[in-house]
Order: C-alpha cells, then structure tokens, then sequence
C-alpha cells in the first residue's frame, strides 16, 4: 500500500504520503489563494522526499469537503486525473473527518466539535462522538444559529477560532486545518478494516461537497440572443 493523500478543502494545500504503516514525507502550506498553484509542487516534493515516483502509488486520497468551490474543486480535479492516469483508485474522505481524525492522534477524546471557516460569516462543522466517529452529516451554518449547540463543548479548527464567543470550548493548542498526513492515515486505517472483502468501506466518492449554492448564477432577466 502507497496512498498519496491530498486536501484543499481549507486555506492549507496539504499532501501526504502514507505506506499503509506510517507517513513517509509530508506538506503543508497556508494560502488560501493559491490552491492551483502550490499543489503540484508539493505532491512532486512529497514524492521526491519519499524517494518515491507517481508510479509506485496505489491508491489516491482526497478530502471532498465541505469548502469553498474554488479550493475544493483543485484538489479534486487533482486527485481524480492523477488516479485516472494510473489507473488506480480515489477515496474520498469528509475533511472534517480528517481533521477530527488529527485532534484525536493530539490527544482530544470526544465529544467535540469541528468547525472550518465557510465565509460569508458562516462555518462548516460537523459534532463528533470521538475522532472516528461523526454524529450525523456535515453543515453550514451562521455561529449564532448554533450556539446552543455548539457552547462549552470541546472545538477545534479555524472556523471555532474565528467564532471563539460561538464555540466557547476551542482548544486553540490543536490543527485549525486539514492535514493530509491525518486522512492518509485515516484512510489506512479504514482499507486494513476492509482488507479481503472486496469493499471500501467508509469512503465517499471524489465529488465536491459544497452544502450550498454556488455565487455564480444566471441573471434571472437573461434573455436568449440567437443569430437571425
């Protein structure tokens, strides 16, 4: 096993490489605007700091989400050309999933809560039961609409930051972004569970999860012009 994990579902372009046992090489870079710009690079270094090549990998991991279009779709489009072009299969892995996964290898137990920046003043977030265990799906959603939920229990990622006064349990000490070295292992994790029967169990298919509309729409006055 070689999974090469990848996630720009938040400000961080993160890839990893993972061996089935352990994280061979890593990368992390903070910029929210320069998703399609950094990611490459870091995947060539992260292979070349394994001593490994594209060939040698089988089996591409992606975080799918929730984010913001534009981020999330460059890892996605990466990832599923990447394993288009080997041949090999793509997991895809909820990011909040991955970074529940991280806080729980820092050392937080459950329950708690996971929150990552949506803008438009809102957040994504997601309750866990402990770091491999989701309390229902994904959401979005304004601070103030979840404070009771939300309040005096553990949170951790950049949008319980942001919204400290919302989630007033934010362990600042833990990641506030994705780590593709914690889906990796995530991910690892759950292919041993599944080793000999023929399923991946757990995983989501490499198809972007937004939670809402897009920004761009067409002008509800919009008319048709066709050649005469």
């Amino acid at each position: 096993m070689l999974l090469l994990a990848l996630d720009t579902a938040t400000p961080a372009v993160t890839v990893a490489l993972h061996d089935g046992g352990r994280v061979l090489a890593s990368s992390d870079e903070v910029d929210a605007r320069r998703h399609g710009e950094l990611l490459l690079p870091a995947v060539d270094r992260v292979l070349t700091g394994a001593g490994a090549a594209l060939g040698d990998v089988t089996g591409i991991v992606v975080g799918v989400g929730p984010g913001p279009y534009t981020g999330l779709r460059v890892g996605l489009m990466t990832a599923t050309t990447l394993a288009a072009a080997r041949g090999i299969p793509v997991h895809g892995l909820c990011t909040l999933d991955g970074i529940a996964y991280a806080a729980g290898t820092a050392g937080l137990e459950g329950p708690f809560t996971v929150a990552t920046d949506a803008r438009r003043k809102e957040v994504y977030w997601a309750r866990y039961a402990d770091a491999r265990t989701r309390l229902g799906e994904p959401s979005v959603d304004r601070p103030a609409d979840i404070a009771g939920t939300a309040a005096g229990a553990p949170a951790v990622g950049l949008g319980a930051r942001m919204y400290a006064e919302t989630f007033t349990g934010v362990r600042e000490d833990l990641p506030e972004h994705a780590s593709a070295a914690a889906l990796a292992a995530l991910a690892a994790e759950r292919l041993a569970a599944g080793a000999g029967q023929g399923e991946e169990r757990g995983f989501l298919p490499p198809l972007p999860l937004y939670l809402r509309r897009p920004d761009a729409k067409v002008p509800a006055n919009y008319k048709v012009v066709t050649p005469r």
